[in-house]
């Protein structure tokens, strides 16, 4: 009797999976994206993305996880201890871009906690709150102690994020350059922490 496969070899079935998913939502939008369109673009089964992901939801909050992890790698590398803290909050502010630029399907699924549940997601929490941490302690940085309220300074790393996400998602959509959004997060982070 001839043995029946049950898989296939076809390297990171996952990376290529979250690739297809990336690629789909920066086409054609999170609302056309299905399974089964990740699984053609992956040239694999349709039930390929269900196995790893469980659902649209899973998949998603998936690909947030990695957009997050991504995120942070490129505020770790943008990181600069020897400078004053509003010149740190501008390179983390061009990182945010930069990152956002480069991981369009990424960047339109991080923050939209109404497309999955982050709760049942612990790599998703675990990458956007050590992106968030890496946020505060740039800006706690302006401390001192004639300015050493905690509340002001978790204020003004919200703002910070805010502002930056802001303007990552009008440089993603083309409404403006580059140049144009780390002009302004730059001002910014130069106005949040002078």
């Amino acid at each position: 009797m001839p043995v029946r496969r049950t898989s296939y070899h076809h390297g990171d079935l996952r990376r290529a999976l979250l690739q297809s998913a990336a690629e789909l939502v920066a086409d054609q939008g999170v609302q056309a994206t299905s399974l089964r369109e990740v699984a053609r673009r992956a040239g694999v089964s349709h039930a390929a993305p269900a196995h790893h992901f469980g659902d649209k939801a899973g998949l998603l909050a998936a690909l947030a996880a990695e957009g997050h992890r991504l995120l942070g790698e490129a505020l770790v590398a943008a990181d600069d201890h020897t400078v004053p803290p509003a010149e740190a909050l501008a390179r983390l502010g061009s990182a945010y871009l930069g990152c956002a630029a480069r991981h369009p399907g990424h960047f339109a699924v991080m923050a939209r906690c109404d497309l999955f549940d982050p709760e049942a997601h612990p790599e998703l929490l675990r990458h956007a709150t050590a992106n968030h941490v890496r946020l505060l302690a740039v800006v706690a940085r302006a401390r001192t102690p004639e300015r050493d309220d905690v509340h002001a300074f978790a204020a003004l790393a919200d703002a910070a994020w805010g502002t930056a996400h802001g303007l990552a998602s009008l440089l993603v959509g083309r409404v403006m350059t580059f140049e144009q959004a780390e002009s302004a997060v730059r001002a910014s982070a130069m106005r949040l922490l002078r």
